[in-house]
């Protein structure tokens, strides 16, 4: 499997930005985003399935959104409202249907104040 992560940047805090990630090779059950900030752990931003449903963390609920297209295989991040503690490494991750597991690469963003 390969995926593809584009977007991503330098925003001003309260500005949006767009993460797109693209899957190929498998079809997959699940797609998500995560997030690594400095000295953090990474986390799980946002998630969702292939029947639609998705799964997001307290801190970006209202914010983000998350949203799929399984005919190309891509997931979308929107992130509105962005925050300085937003900051991170961003990573696109997916689950095949063979219960196997992808981390793209990750892309980074920077949210001013």
């Amino acid at each position: 499997v390969q995926l593809q992560a584009s977007g991503g940047g330098l925003a001003q805090a309260g500005n949006s930005l767009t993460l797109s990630c693209a899957a190929s090779g498998s079809i997959v059950s699940s797609m998500g985003w995560y997030r690594q900030a400095p000295g953090k752990q990474r986390e799980l931003v946002a998630l969702i399935i292939s029947g639609g449903s998705t799964n997001y963390a307290d801190s970006v609920k209202g914010r983000f959104t998350i949203s799929r297209d399984n005919a190309k295989n891509t997931v979308v991040l929107q992130m509105n409202s962005l925050k300085p503690e937003d900051t991170a490494v961003y990573y696109c991750k997916v689950r095949t249907i063979y219960a196997r597991e992808y981390w793209g690469q990750g892309t980074l963003v920077t949210v001013s104040s």
